[in-house]
């Protein structure tokens, strides 16, 4: 399990990078590495691990080959939970191991809380995994993972805006926020919009 791959998976603000070991067909397991470190964190350990399992270690965003996130923005716990979601979204992994080192471990502990369904094994290594008062579980598991979800069936769709008259806009706007007059609605369109040949 020496030699390893390089992996890029595209992300809306650059790319998420990874290194892969062993057979591309294996039992899938997910390296999560610590605060300030890199995938490089496990170059000593894979070829300690057992043969046949398809090891990727990822960087998280802002941390070795991965992009930065943009300027002023923050790197929240949520956000790594969601770049290993999109991970597994593009290896099109439905059931994996995890395993997380440190802060890695944290957040690995986090994802199996919000999608359990997706984790077969978790491997805690100096981590305590994810600790969440009992009174809290149920709104914060539901509310977190919607917000993941959509967000990803978001990025998915991607469209390129659409042009529209400026009364079929005013009328979208308007629906979407009951509480606006006519008249405030294109008060705010005439800001809020941008002209093109298209509409």
């Amino acid at each position: 399990l020496g030699m390893f791959s390089e992996l890029k998976f595209p992300v809306p603000w650059g790319h998420v990078a990874a290194k892969a070991w062993g057979p591309s067909e294996g039992h899938p397991v997910l390296c999560l590495h610590g605060w300030l470190d890199n995938a490089n964190t496990f170059d000593k350990l894979i070829p300690l691990l057992p043969r046949g399992c398809y090891y990727v270690a990822m960087d998280f965003s802002g941390h070795g080959l991965s992009s930065h996130r943009p300027a002023g923005c923050s790197y929240h716990f949520l956000d790594y939970v969601t770049d290993v979601r999109r991970v597994a979204a593009a290896l099109q992994w439905r059931r994996f191991t995890l395993m997380g080192h440190s802060m890695g471990g944290a957040v690995a502990g986090m994802f199996c809380f919000l999608y359990p369904e997706m984790v077969d094994k978790l491997v805690l290594l100096e981590s305590l995994g994810f600790l969440l008062a009992p009174e809290d579980t149920e709104a914060w598991l539901k509310s977190k993972r919607r917000v993941i979800d959509r967000l990803l069936s978001l990025e998915a769709k991607q469209q390129i805006p659409k042009a529209r008259s400026r009364e079929a806009a005013l009328q979208r706007l308007l629906e979407a926020n009951s509480h606006l007059t006519a008249e405030g609605g294109a008060i705010l369109l005439e800001r809020g919009a941008t002209e093109t040949p298209a509409g």
